[in-house]
């Protein structure tokens, strides 16, 4: 235990084919837990664990405003079990469709390296970090058996409360949301962040710390600090690193900023649609009719190449895009904080994978500081020296040269004004020998 008041929190996956293993996502616990005890094979009432189900089923209760419609499932796993079942997730015929185009899209946009494999990266993280999870196809808390004691109770305090929320708003449906990334990952931060914050409101240690002045951050500091342990993901690519931790540092966050003006027993009524309105306390705090409601954005078939993948990318991992090559915080949360919507593809041609990215904003001063960042960005990422452009020049063209294997490429990002006043800016990656994008971006529609 690396702190008497370091908290044990399950990790999530990286948005890599996050509506497949997402059930997987509860698996994961960082170290530092507190507490001992852990799940035997039986039903909550029943088995060498039940006494530790017991006690912490009335405090989630107690402090969510809900009460368990039904005990939940209870089932011990090994770790050998637990390892063919993740192998069996990332081998399914959809995961790696997914985890093809996102692994295309994040080499394109330097955010992991051209020879990373995701799916491996993604079962070796597993197998590192796996303690327990809570599956809501079998409405049951699987537990590694084995792991140590201050591990398990802080899982089965966290699954318990998954196992809870099931209850209330179908966690799998969630799951499944595969077409609208962003969306899934707001919805999911709050899901892992309320389970986080159950699972350190209800620890003896934890809890008291909670409620004082900066508790909480002094808590999410010993989270990232406590990453160190773990091998394989402080290893892992920092965009990597990030969407392991986002959903439950971030949702917790929220849940924190929830709670404080409404009850808690209400969260699932209205979940956050976007990452930007669970970022921003003025895009979801406020009256329904002026949240900020994301726009949607629909990219057109490609012509001269086929469509690998496409989905939404959101506020989220557009700041990690920017983070990836511009350490100026500041300058990141501003270039990012105005998107109301996006659309990424991967496009396979002839000549190569393209990206294409088109992306909505609130404003048109919005949209030039995402024009002008994610233009740094781009050249930071291809190593090119410093480039100038014209004075309100509404397009930043980047010839890239070939280096080693790497052929040469021509890097676009346009800014302009749709229909109705809309602020979009365009970024397409492609081979240089592309003459053109692969989509149409002219036909790209904004609602």
């Amino acid at each position: 235990m690396r702190s008497p008041t370091a908290a044990g929190v399950p990790r999530p996956l990286p948005r890599t084919a996050r509506g497949t293993q997402r059930r997987l996502a509860c698996a994961l616990v960082m170290a530092g837990a507190l507490g001992g005890g852990g799940c035997g094979g039986e039903r909550a009432g029943a088995g060498p664990y039940a006494d530790l189900v017991a006690r912490y089923v009335p405090r989630i209760e107690k402090e969510a405003g809900l009460r368990f419609k039904r005990p939940p499932a209870v089932a011990e796993r090994s770790r050998d079990e637990v390892a063919v079942f993740v192998r069996q997730q990332l081998a399914s015929p959809r995961a790696q469709r997914q985890l093809a185009g996102q692994e295309a899209a994040y080499r394109l946009l330097g955010l992991i390296p051209d020879t990373m494999r995701l799916d491996a990266l993604l079962q070796r993280l597993l197998e590192e970090q796996v303690v327990g999870y809570y599956d809501p196809r079998t409405d049951t808390l699987y537990v590694v058996g084995g792991a140590p004691k201050a591990l398990l109770e802080q899982t089965v305090a966290h699954e318990l409360v998954h196992a809870l929320q099931d209850q209330y708003v179908k966690v799998d449906s969630i799951q499944e949301q595969v077409e609208d990334a962003d969306r899934q990952l707001a919805a999911q931060a709050v899901l892992e962040g309320q389970a986080v914050s159950l699972q350190l409101r209800t620890n003896p240690n934890a809890g008291p710390m909670m409620k004082m002045p900066g508790g909480w951050d002094r808590i999410r500091d010993m989270i990232r600090d406590g990453q160190g342990g773990m091998p394989v993901f402080a290893a892992a690519p920092m965009a990597i690193r990030e969407g392991l931790l986002f959903p439950y540092l971030g949702g917790a966050d929220f849940v924190r900023r929830y709670i404080l003006q409404r009850p808690e027993s209400t969260l699932y009524g209205d979940l956050p649609v976007s990452t930007a309105q669970l970022l921003h306390d003025d895009a979801y705090f406020t009256d329904v009719a002026n949240r900020l409601r994301p726009t949607v954005v629909t990219l057109p078939a490609p012509v001269g190449g086929t469509l690998l993948w496409s989905n939404s990318f959101g506020e989220f991992e557009t700041r990690l895009f920017l983070t990836q090559q511009i350490t100026d915080e500041e300058v990141v949360r501003r270039a990012a904080g105005g998107v109301t919507g996006d659309r990424m593809a991967v496009v396979r041609t002839a000549a190569g994978d393209a990206l294409v990215w088109a992306t909505s904003w609130r404003s048109a001063v919005d949209a030039g500081d995402f024009l002008d960042a994610a233009a740094e960005a781009a050249r930071k990422r291809h190593g090119l020296g410093k480039l100038t452009f014209p004075a309100g020049a509404t397009e930043r063209r980047i010839a890239v040269p070939a280096r080693g294997t790497r052929g040469a490429r021509t890097v676009v990002i346009t800014v302009s004004q749709r229909a109705g006043g809309v602020a979009v800016v365009t970024y397409v990656d492609l081979p240089a020998s592309l003459s053109r994008s692969p989509i149409d971006l002219g036909k790209l529609s904004v609602q």
